[in-house]
């Protein structure tokens, strides 16, 4: 599976690519394989977005799970730039309780991309599937003007 890198503000993401869908977002990857045509735009995107000049991705991807995991990364990845729901929000949303939705969002293979980062607990900041956990999702936040909320 080809992997490219891309350095940012948060550290060295690599992007996975399989089957020409982005399936992975990691933390301090090593290139590897082919670079392809989307691997190329995933990383332009990626820069676009560290450098304010994107809010939405517009990336195939392909999030490997089950229904619901599919399902909790569609509603997150409908969260507007800026903006952020709870838990219980896409609980409601999905008709499932608020503990699964934060399994869900533990599980996202595809942070940043799918913006995991945007979902809170109801009293508290949550968690955070990518590297450097909570102090990452502040980090996220604050890019995108959202670190008002977190006062």
């Amino acid at each position: 599976m080809p992997i490219t890198t891309v350095k940012t503000p948060v550290g060295t993401l690599g992007v996975v690519e399989e089957s020409g869908a982005i399936t992975r977002l990691l933390w301090d990857a090593e290139p590897e394989g082919e670079v392809t045509e989307l691997l190329i735009e995933a990383a332009r995107q990626l820069s676009a977005y560290f450098d304010d000049a994107l809010t939405d991705f517009d990336l195939p991807l392909n999030v490997h799970g089950s229904d619901l995991q599919r399902k909790v990364c569609a509603a997150m990845s409908a969260i507007p730039f800026g903006e952020t729901r709870t838990y219980g929000d896409i609980a409601t949303e999905l008709g499932v309780p608020a503990q699964a939705i934060g399994g869900a969002c533990g599980g996202n293979p595809i942070p940043i991309i799918i913006p995991c980062h945007r979902v809170l607990g109801a009293s508290s900041l949550g968690g955070f599937s990518g590297a450097g956990g909570v102090e990452m999702k502040v980090a996220l936040l604050k890019h995108e003007g959202a670190a008002s909320l977190l006062i």
